[in-house]
């Protein structure tokens, strides 16, 4: 995944607690939802949107989201993943 030849990242993470509010000015993500508790959502631009597993949901650039509740997700950016672009309000 590290060569240039890959224009996007991908990885696992375990989201255990509520995510702070952020957004990406260049990356869109991709979050297919592995596992997750009962009540679990994303909230994209003050939305709440339930997840399930096997569910994928796209962010795009300039949405502000975060993750409430115990879930595991592959996550796809593109462009790659960059530190440098989270912003929080």
């Amino acid at each position: 995944m590290g060569v240039d030849s890959v224009p996007y990242s991908l990885h696992i993470t375990q989201i255990e607690a509520t995510a702070k509010t952020h957004f990406h000015k260049l990356l869109t993500e991709s979050y297919f939802i592995l596992e997750c508790n009962a009540g679990s959502y994303l909230e994209l631009d003050g939305e709440h949107v339930p997840v399930e597993p096997n569910r994928a949901i796209v962010i795009h650039p300039g949405t502000r989201h975060r993750a409430v509740g115990i879930m595991k997700v592959l996550v796809v950016a593109s462009p790659k993943f960059d530190p440098a672009d989270e912003w929080f309000d």
